[in-house]
């Protein structure tokens, strides 16, 4: 019996609670301003702002960010040239490697 009473209790407590709760923020809400006349104007960028991020990820979607150029051949024959001088660079290094862990286990 008692813990129908205490669970009777809890569940009024909570709905005193809820209540209270919903009063206060009723309470705090600010009263709204008269509209400013620079509101418009400023809902109006923020909109145009919104769709400019809305084409950025656009062209992010298709694989090229906004600041994307496109370029002529020349800049894929610099690619090419660019991904060999790398590859040899990796190899020379990775050859360097190898000689470093020979000559450190013939030491050992």
């Amino acid at each position: 019996m008692k813990q129908k009473a205490a669970l009777l209790a809890g569940g009024v407590a909570g709905a005193v609670a809820a209540v209270l709760i919903r009063g206060r923020r009723a309470a705090h809400e600010a009263p709204r301003a008269p509209d400013d006349p620079r509101a418009a104007e400023l809902r109006e960028k923020l909109a145009q702002a919104r769709e400019a991020a809305a084409d950025e990820t656009d062209f992010e979607a298709a694989g090229m960010g906004a600041e994307t150029i496109v370029a002529d051949d020349d800049a894929a024959a610099d690619v090419d040239a660019r991904r060999r001088s790398v590859h040899e660079q990796g190899r020379a290094t990775a050859d360097e490697m190898r000689r470093s862990a020979e000559d450190e286990a013939g030491e050992a």
